[in-house]
């Protein structure tokens, strides 16, 4: 496969100004200029460093292009900007397709990579066509440009991997996943356990919890490492789903003392693990913190170094009543505005400025992950609406795609088993790959949700179960015990087998043994009439 190879020497370079797209003029080989902007290329044993100097403009993005004639037919596959969508897979060639972050390419003899290392300082997309690649990092601030006065923004690390002959897709894509992320961070220990969100949606308490815990504990045996009880939406102060679920984060008449709860629940025998969202809240802060309010709170500017604290204090709290382990959610949604799968080519969808305009959003991203990170010490944290790009080596769990359902299978399946075979590459090299939760309710069929979760606790990835005590048969207890003790120690990587063929695999080699599963089935315990067209 002929893969571009001068990756320090495009054929063109572009920034975007307050007055559009302005190209730029090669003055020596790996240096752009334009209007007192410079963008630089930089080849260090193959890793092209490229880094821009605007100390007079306000940029907003830059483009390089690689003019290069495409030869054969390649199936590519591209990333999300956060979670997935049920809509990974291998394609042919699509000029206007946005491939967040990374892309690989099959021939159908090796497969190739192309992307930007984990941790980048802009919002970097590819697009590739016949004619050849385009690179586009947005390096706005919010709904402005970039001030970056002084100061040498470092965009972007473009890593490339021409693949070996003969070696199967999934080995080459996790290969090269692990170039782009030098120092993942994964959990102490196989994580597995229960999630109460897929039947409770928000409705709980302190005594269903306990109950909950109770029932977690009794279905693994395994003493050196006991299964997780996350507490989801419903315990704050501030609760009650959708847009009204911000802090302040202090608990609620349901759950009164959060720091008792975590301590009996350690005593039942179970991993205690809480949810909550950082950026939105319903105290009175101080003006300068909001960047912007809504019906359900105010959302915080996390470049005011107070607000910014204030979100360290929480996590620290949070942890300090004992939760091992903290998931966060919201942040993409309430920093860009948007769902990962309407971004497309802009990221941003607000018109709510950062107070500090010399930070680009992906570092203003970075700087709120890396405090929830070491506000969270030892515990481990799960990011849920996240950006798993800028979230790798700082959180151990990223949940990889959107909600699964304790209500209609057809979610379960469209989401679930499409995030897991095409993001399984990210488990190991970026973090511990959460693609969501089994909801075992009396709404799903049994006989698929079956299915999702032998796959989940084959996989080596998390297994989290969202349970409603009753209405679980015996036979279903005894496979959630089953399924425990599979989870609960290391498994090598699943690997799909049919991924470059279907957005849902249904081949998968787990512990190395082919398994096939029956996803698609169409039965009179499948068809439900409240479930008919929800993904149209």
């Amino acid at each position: 496969m002929k893969l571009f190879k001068r990756m320090e020497s495009p054929s063109a370079a572009f920034v975007r100004l307050n007055g559009g797209w302005r190209a730029l003029t090669q003055v020596q080989p790996g240096t752009w200029e334009s209007e007192g902007v410079t963008v630089r290329l930089t080849n260090d044993d193959g890793l092209i460093a490229v880094t821009l100097e605007a100390p007079a403009a306000a940029p907003r993005a830059v483009k390089l292009r690689w003019d290069e004639r495409v030869e054969g037919n390649w199936l590519v596959l591209g990333d999300h900007w956060e979670r997935a969508y049920g809509d990974l897979e291998w394609r042919g060639l699509v000029p206007e397709r946005v491939l967040p972050w990374y892309f690989l390419a099959h021939d159908g003899v090796r497969t190739a990579g192309c992307g930007v290392k984990t941790g980048a300082g802009a919002f970097c997309f590819w697009q590739l066509d016949s004619d050849g690649l385009t690179l586009t990092a947005d390096v706005s601030c919010g709904s402005e440009g970039v001030r970056l006065g002084n100061r040498i923004l470092p965009i972007a690390e473009i890593v490339t991997d021409p693949g070996t002959e003969g070696e199967r897709p999934i080995v080459a894509a996790r290969r090269f996943c692990s170039l782009l992320c030098d120092r993942p961070r994964m959990p102490k220990q196989p994580v597995y356990g229960g999630n109460n969100w897929y039947y409770a949606y928000g409705n709980s308490s302190h005594r269903d919890i306990l109950e909950d815990s109770r029932f977690m504990s009794s279905l693994s045996e395994n003493a050196g490492n006991r299964p997780y009880m996350v507490i989801d939406d419903g315990w704050q102060s501030k609760s009650g789903g959708g847009a009204c679920n911000g802090g302040p984060w202090t608990g609620n008449g349901k759950f009164p003392d959060m720091g008792r709860l975590a301590r009996v629940m350690k005593e039942i025998g179970v991993k205690p693990g809480l949810w909550c969202r950082p950026l939105l809240t319903a105290e009175e802060v101080p003006a300068e913190w909001i960047r912007y309010s809504s019906s359900g709170g105010h959302v915080l500017d996390p470049t005011v170094p107070g607000a910014l604290e204030s979100i360290r204090e929480a996590v620290r709290t949070m942890v300090g009543w004992g939760f091992e382990l903290l998931k966060h959610d919201f942040t993409t949604y309430d920093l860009l505005g948007q769902w990962g799968f309407t971004m497309r080519s802009r990221p941003n969808g607000l018109s709510h400025p950062f107070r500090d305009r010399s930070r680009t959003t992906a570092e203003i991203t970075l700087e709120l992950y890396k405090a929830i990170a070491e506000a969270a010490g030892e515990a481990d944290v799960i990011g849920c609406n996240t950006l798993g790009h800028l979230a790798a080596g700082l959180f151990s769990i990223q949940r990889t795609g959107d909600d699964t359902s304790g209500k209609w299978w057809e979610r379960t399946r469209y989401m679930g088993v499409n995030t897991l075979g095409f993001r399984m590459p990210q488990h190991g090299t970026f973090f511990s790959h959460d693609a969501d939760c089994v909801g075992l309710t009396a709404d799903v069929p049994w006989k698929l949700n079956r299915e999702w979760l032998r796959l989940l606790a084959g996989s080596g990835t998390p297994l989290f179960v969202s349970a409603d005590p009753s209405v679980l048969t015996k036979e279903q207890v005894a496979e959630l015990r089953r399924s425990f003790e599979l989870a609960a120690v290391e498994r090598p990587a699943a690997e799909p087998l049919d991924w470059l063929h279907t957005t849902c695999p249904s081949r998968w080699l787990l512990n190395g043994e082919e398994t096939t599963f029956a996803w698609n089935q169409v039965t009179g315990e499948t068809l439900d009439e409240k479930d008919n067209g929800w993904w149209l």
